[in-house]
């Protein structure tokens, strides 16, 4: 097996020639670049391991704007994927108004956009992995690491079968869950049967008979090497998302239990053995750390896009993004049961630049047919770039705020971190469809009830520390949860209880009480019983209210500490 040296010399060189930058001026770029460009490959090895992952359902090409702020704390703190913008570009070389500057970081954003065109869409990626495997026929595993079937509008109305046609179609070969679950136990169950491929989820077990749930372990012939695939679905889905939808199962990183799974598979004769992981980044770079054995963990959850693959303990993170915008490849040589070598690129998926495949083309416009009058429906416009991604406030949630407090009448709203959903240039329609790539959940009730200031700081500190505690294994959400009416400052290297202060209230200028009450309105709250209508119906009354959307003053998140 390559040394620790070596796989580092290896994922340096690699970056060199994992992307695009310096071959295209902006200005000439999107005339020049061409698909074949997209899929240049140096192919090596035995096996080529495709991967997307957190497609969040998204079946048509899209804007996806990438975090301005991505932080990281203790150990990790200024590792990769906690780098954006600039500092980002500056530590993979990659040169400013290139495709891969466009596809892996927020700067220029807006320019590059109406430069390099939307991102995405299955018909798209089809087309890039049957390329892939006409090269490599009987080398190829396409596997993807799950939020596949939740966050759009055909997936809500159809009980996520638009999906489970489409991965079908694109001939995935497993995959694993998170989002998933939310759709509930025996909805889960439904689909997994009508899956012409493994639903892997070895971490999540029954809890009347602590038996597993889901197969944990699958394995593949490819180019003569016996390829062992483990799953792992998020393992914090009951604390994240509501318990009452999957009421018997547990969940959990268990970590001795995917070292028994190494260990069966080693014994079983598998000589490269990858996890597909839907843990996010900072947990699968401390498992892998932890656990020995493992050659490639596939991550996901956290939706971050790495041009390198990261070794940590021999064990290669790949890291590929989120709404179908990348498609990453990882070709691997195995020697004697070991991997001697690799070469990795992640793909962008520049919808302008890839012919779409006229077969999965044909079947998403047949699943679009009969809701495309309502997902096309015009609701306004919008006047400022609006976005999700990042750790604090994205202006899409600032809008969803505002929308809360205005047509729920309350003080103060509170939107939940999701890292799911589009992005909006300005000048852009919002669509039916943009709002529910931003709301569609099985859990959508927009709720007004009364909160003391006390009770709002605890749901901060709450989110807080799932999002920056410093043991990544502690880390069970996505990312802050998102304020309106009124801002305040965090202190992300503080403990739990000592992070969030100076809470204003933005109309009164005021402090907020931590014993007086407030109206606050929200939504996907994991409470059953929950009452309110539907988060879109008030988002898209609002923006139809509005007709143009230009924010305003919006909360102003301060960061401090060191």
């Amino acid at each position: 097996m390559l040394t620790r040296r070596d796989f580092l010399q290896v994922a340096t060189a690699t970056a060199a020639m994992t992307g695009l930058s310096g071959r295209f001026t902006p200005v000439a770029a999107k005339q020049q670049l061409t698909q074949d460009d997209l899929l240049k490959f140096d192919s090596k090895g035995q096996v080529t391991l495709l991967h997307m992952t957190d497609c969040h359902a998204q079946l048509v090409p899209l804007y996806f704007r990438e975090p301005s702020i991505n932080m990281g704390v203790g150990e990790v703190a200024g590792l990769p994927p906690h780098l954006t913008g600039k500092d980002f570009l500056h530590k993979f070389g990659i040169a400013p108004g290139t495709p891969e500057a466009y596809a892996l970081s927020s700067e220029d954003f807006v320019s590059l956009a109406r430069s390099y065109g939307k991102v995405g869409g299955m018909d798209r990626m089809a087309t890039l992995v049957k390329a892939i495997r006409a090269e490599r026929p009987n080398n190829t595993l396409f596997l993807d690491g799950g939020d596949t079937w939740q966050g759009s509008y055909t997936s809500l109305k159809t009980n996520a079968a638009d999906m489970v046609e489409v991965t079908n179609a694109l001939g995935l070969d497993a995959m694993t869950a998170h989002w998933e679950f939310t759709f509930g136990d025996e909805r889960v169950k439904e689909i997994v049967e009508e899956l012409k491929f493994p639903f892997l989820a070895g971490n999540v077990f029954d809890t009347e008979w602590e038996e597993r749930v889901f197969e944990a372990i699958k394995y593949f012939d490819r180019g003569g090497v016996k390829v062992a695939v483990i799953g792992q679905a998020f393992p914090y889905t009951p604390v994240a998302n509501p318990r009452y939808k999957i009421p018997s199962w547990s969940f959990g990183i268990r970590e001795d239990t995917v070292r028994g799974y190494v260990k069966e598979a080693r014994d079983a004769g598998a000589e490269l053995v990858v996890l597909l992981s839907h843990n996010g980044f900072d947990v699968d770079r401390k498992l892998a750390s932890r656990v020995d054995g493992i050659d490639v963990v596939l991550t996901g959850h956290t939706h971050d896009a790495l041009p390198v693959a990261v070794n940590v303990n021999n064990t290669l993170l790949i890291a590929s993004g989120s709404h179908g915008k990348f498609l990453s490849r990882l070709d691997v040589e195995v020697k004697g049961g070991k991997v001697t070598d690799f070469t990795f690129k992640i793909i962008p998926v520049l919808s302008d630049v890839i012919t779409p495949d006229p077969e999965m083309a044909a079947m998403i416009k047949r699943i679009r047919a009969p809701f495309a009058s309502e997902i096309d429906r015009v609701l306004g416009r919008t006047d400022d770039l609006l976005f999700r991604r990042g750790n604090f406030n994205g202006t899409f949630d600032d809008m969803i705020c505002s929308a809360l407090i205005s047509e729920r009448d309350s003080e103060f709203s509170l939107s939940p971190g999701f890292r799911w959903g589009s992005s909006l240039l300005p000048g852009q329609d919002i669509t039916v469809d943009h709002v529910f790539h931003q709301t569609s959940i099985t859990y959508p009730n927009a709720y007004r009830s009364k909160m003391s200031g006390k009770m709002i700081k605890d749901i901060l500190e709450d989110v807080a520390d799932n999002l920056f505690n410093p043991d990544p294994y502690y880390q069970q959400g996505g990312d802050m949860v998102r304020v309106g009416g009124f801002s305040y400052e965090i202190d992300p290297y503080k403990k739990i209880g000592a992070r969030i202060s100076n809470m204003t209230a933005l109309k009164s200028g005021k402090p907020i009480e931590a014993d007086k009450e407030y109206v606050v309105s929200g939504w996907a709250s994991v409470n059953e019983g929950t009452e309110g209508p539907p988060v879109y119906d008030v988002v898209s009354d609002y923006v139809t209210k509005q007709k143009v959307i230009s924010l305003g003053e919006i909360p102003q998140i301060k960061v401090t500490g060191n």
